[in-house]
């Protein structure tokens, strides 16, 4: 029987400093991220021009590079041992490599034929997830039968996993305060009918039901530019909670899988740094990685 190819599809990040650049102008590039019509690559590059050097002080403080690439090569790798032989599982990124298109070339190499790309965005948003899926569309059509799967924020076995990594981190460090931070969107993006907030809600509904969670609050992360975000922001619930009189909080990347700048960076030093100086002990619940709850999770998306 022919192998069925599984594409594992995230955004991707910097493998080295001197990817920060080249990097950041594809993600500004994409009008997904930032559409500025005719002037779209010009001021992608003014933008990255902008911010890069800040951004690459960022990736040094946490080792000089993303490790996004090597734990979505790990989880690929795992989601192949489950699936078993008849599977083949790679790795497609919107923004570094290894690229979708670069990914798809091997598959058609190997002469599979039907594959079945997985979002590795939960909740789904039209600036990554549809960003990614039509880059997927667009190199895959005509040239292999496939199936998408673009939202699973409801999973059980994706829930369990994060159950499973609150429960480790309370019996670690006793009970705290919850604050679920999820990376944000503009205003303008929520108010066009976009479904990661309300995907977003959902998955932490969920969680808070099974746990029978009190103290609890869902925040946004990760703000840029000039446009309005949706809110409570991470930052202002960190001060507000402090000003409460909280003394430990545990903060979950709710909406991410994997470990990147926003956990390793923006949470576990911005994000902890500034509660310390509030009184505030902020305590970051460990991504899901390649947690076998999670593999498992991918695994029964895949054969679903």
């Amino acid at each position: 029987m022919a192998k069925k190819g599984v594409l594992l599809l995230n955004m991707g990040g910097p493998d080295s400093i001197d990817a920060v650049k080249p990097f950041l102008f594809n993600l500004f590039n994409d009008p997904y991220i930032a559409n500025f019509g005719i002037l779209q690559k010009p001021l992608s590059w003014f933008i990255t021009t902008l911010r890069s050097e800040k951004v690459k002080q960022a990736y040094r403080l946490i080792g000089g590079k993303s490790p996004l690439k090597e734990i979505t090569l790990q989880q690929a790798h795992e989601l192949e041992k489950k699936l078993g032989r008849d599977y083949k599982v790679k790795v497609g990124m919107n923004y570094w490599h290894p690229f979708i298109e670069k990914s798809l070339k091997e598959f058609e190499d190997e002469g599979i034929k039907y594959i079945i790309a997985v979002s590795l965005y939960p909740q789904y948003c039209h600036a990554t997830t549809a960003s990614a899926i039509e880059k997927f569309k667009r190199f895959a059509k005509g040239r292999f039968d496939y199936k998408i799967i673009s939202s699973w924020y409801e999973n059980p076995l994706y829930i369990e996993a994060w159950i499973e990594n609150i429960k480790e981190t309370i019996n670690k460090y006793g009970n705290a305060f919850i604050l679920f931070s999820a990376h944000g969107i503009p205003v303008s993006l929520y108010k066009k009918g976009d479904p990661y907030i309300s995907e977003t809600e959902g998955t932490v509904r969920l969680i808070i039901r099974k746990m029978h969670l009190t103290e609890w609050k869902l925040c946004y992360q990760s703000r840029t530019g000039p446009v309005k975000w949706v809110e409570p922001s991470t930052e202002e619930t960190i001060k507000e909670i402090a000003k409460q009189g909280v003394k430990k909080a545990f903060i979950i990347p709710i909406s991410f899988v994997s470990d990147h700048i926003e956990t390793l960076y923006e949470i576990d030093i911005v994000y902890t740094e500034m509660a310390k100086k509030l009184g505030l002990e902020l305590i970051r619940v460990p991504s899901l990685n390649t947690k076998p709850k999670f593999i498992e999770a991918l695994k029964s998306l895949v054969i679903s």
